[in-house]
């Protein structure tokens, strides 16, 4: 398998000179946070998960995390070393408040680190993921008591934190969930039901677990009105903060799963375990909308990282696997001279450029919609972020799947046989476009309500501001021609699928929730083509820079040949759905019946 090189310098040229970033530093509270010093940590962090992280991968893989005869849930070799390194290293603690022990650094660059950990190891990542998540939801809505009492030991990853939804008959219904929390004469609430893919609900990395979980209580209002949010810690905690007594939450499963075998997905039994409300009841929803919002965005970024993974492995098996001749070679040659391979290297390598700077761009609206002075400033950069959040998880996943199995596919057989590791990668990534809202979902939250934002408006005066670009790719020059078509009819394509979508919402729902999907495909395609095109131009004048020479060939590759794609989906998004259910379920069946028996 191929060392693991972390991505610093394309990291760092896209927080420069793509996304934006200076006006993050420049915000108040994040004055420490320059590009120098960023720059700085993000290569100590990507050093540290190449040599610390990154070499557990194979064995999360195929040893997986295992539950032992006593309960209890034991990781992978080398993960609990390697945890054990990162709370004492601090990375998790970077993005997080102050207050309780954090570094204060912008979201953007905690999104940053999290690619790194994520690219060095998917599995693992989850467990500080699922705790950053935890973290935000308490820092919403916790109590100052409950801040205190359980928040430090979680910012420095002492404590780790998990996320329970799921029930075995409620997936993705969550208003369908029906476990209870009952209060008691002290005010706590004793919390009885099952939960599944419950990620890390159980291992051995942390001496204690909060587990923050939906559950109803008796007289709640039906569906997801009536949910509340509840503390459930694996242990009690004593007066002095110390651990008393086991909670009574117990792991009885631990998935067998398609990937990400080193990530404990647990099945928790929960029988009248002490619960501390978070809020107020009924507000379980809204609570864990801060946790899953965080980490839309985390999980889209999971697509770029293990793609990232995957193209360098790929990239190093073409530079060395010998086999035929190229055209006017002399002798046998490395496949990476071959067209088609250069053809998926180049598509690997263009898409992956296209996400990392559309989940940064994305991080940086969201904190420039925590930390801007300016309420206005404030809430524009909220929408902007809103409307980018189910388009990153979903293009991101998306890409993801198909971009890791480009990489399997310059393996050729060998990326079919397990040894060689291509189809690790293939097999991590494929839930990432599943979990935390399907990417159906993502593409009906984009259509159902991140597109009606002031009747439609925001989302239009995004696509003029991509507009912009224009003159500056017109002044640019010949090199520049074929990338400012192609994405002037990008735009055209995008802005008019996004007026059908708002003339025909309120009428034919239907129709607009058929066609969220090819309709949110295009946004990406859209979105990734501008970045490039705006990093293509950055990189003008700065001869000395290496990821500055990749960037016309990248944004021209990406706008001939992968942009045009949004052209081919406009039908599809605003076919309607009289097709989707022309034939009834009855009808389906006998075709795959008549089929079967041909």
């Amino acid at each position: 398998m191929t060392d693991f090189r972390p991505p610093v310098a394309d990291l760092a040229y896209a927080l420069e000179h793509v996304v934006g970033y200076e006006q993050v530093a420049e915000l108040p509270g994040f004055e420490h946070a320059d590009l120098d010093m960023v720059t700085e940590i993000l290569e100590e962090v990507g050093g540290f998960m190449a040599e610390v992280v990154a070499p557990t991968n194979r064995a999360g893989d195929l040893e997986g995390a295992r539950l032992n005869p006593d309960g209890t849930v034991t990781t992978p070799t080398g993960f609990r070393e390697a945890y054990a390194a990162y709370v004492e290293a601090g990375w998790g603690s970077v993005p997080l408040p102050e207050a309780y022990g954090g570094g204060a650094f912008p979201r953007t660059i905690g999104l940053a680190i999290q690619e790194l950990m994520m690219e060095a190891n998917m599995a693992f990542s989850l467990a500080p993921l699922l705790t950053q998540g935890a973290i935000e939801a308490l820092l919403h809505y916790g109590s100052e008591e409950q801040k205190q009492a359980w928040l430090p030991k979680m910012v420095t990853g002492e404590w780790a934190g998990t996320m329970n939804l799921t029930e075995p008959h409620a997936g993705s219904d969550v208003g369908a969930l029906t476990t209870k929390a009952v209060k008691r004469p002290d005010g706590t609430y004793g919390i009885t039901g099952q939960k599944i893919f419950i990620t890390f609900g159980d291992h051995d990395l942390s001496e204690q677990i909060v587990h923050l979980v939906l559950a109803r209580t008796p007289d709640a209002p039906a569906g997801t009105k009536g949910i509340s949010c509840f503390i459930v810690p694996k242990f009690l905690t004593n007066d002095d903060g110390s651990l008393g007594e086991r909670n009574g939450v117990h792991t009885v499963g631990v998935e067998h799963k398609m990937g990400i075998h080193g990530s404990p997905t647990c099945v928790l039994s929960y029988e009248d375990a002490t619960g501390y409300l978070i809020g107020e009841e009924n507000l379980g929803m809204r609570i864990m909308f801060v946790m899953m919002n965080s980490a839309r965005l985390s999980v889209g970024t999971q697509g770029l990282a293990v793609a990232e993974r995957a193209y360098q492995q790929s990239l190093d098996y073409a530079t060395e696997r010998v086999q035929g001749r190229a055209i006017g070679a002399a002798q046998d040659c490395a496949i990476i001279d071959f067209p088609d391979v250069r053809r998926m290297l180049m598509t690997q390598k263009a898409y992956i450029a296209a996400l990392r700077r559309m989940m940064l761009l994305n991080a940086v609206h969201v904190d420039i919609s925590t930390h801007h002075p300016d309420a206005a400033t404030r809430a524009r950069a909220d929408e902007i972020a809103s409307l980018l959040t189910p388009i990153c998880k979903s293009f991101g996943t998306d890409l993801g799947n198909e971009l890791t199995s480009l990489a399997l596919q310059i393996h050729g057989g060998m990326g079919f046989i397990e040894e060689t590791g291509a189809a690790q990668h293939y097999r991590d990534v494929r839930i990432a476009a599943i979990y935390e809202g399907t990417n159906g979902i993502q593409a009906a939250d984009l259509v159902g309500r991140k597109l009606g934002v002031r009747g439609g408006a925001s989302a239009l005066e995004f696509i003029a501001s991509m507009r912009e670009l224009d003159a500056e790719l017109a002044a640019a020059g010949e090199e520049f021609t074929s990338i400012r078509s192609q994405l002037a009819s990008g735009l055209d394509v995008l802005e008019q699928t996004t007026g059908w979508m708002l003339r025909t919402g309120a009428a034919d729902p239907n129709s607009v929730l058929s066609g969220s999907s090819p309709y949110l495909r295009i946004w990406g395609l859209v979105v990734g083509g501008w970045l490039l095109a705006t990093s293509a131009l950055a990189a003008r004048g700065l001869d000395d820079d290496g990821i500055a020479a990749t960037q016309l060939p990248l944004a021209r590759f990406y706008a001939e040949q992968l942009l045009p794609a949004a052209s081919a989906l406009a039908p599809a998004a605003t076919a309607g759905s009289r097709d989707l259910y022309a034939l009834d379920a009855d009808a389906l069946g006998d075709v795959v019946r008549r089929a079967a028996r041909v």
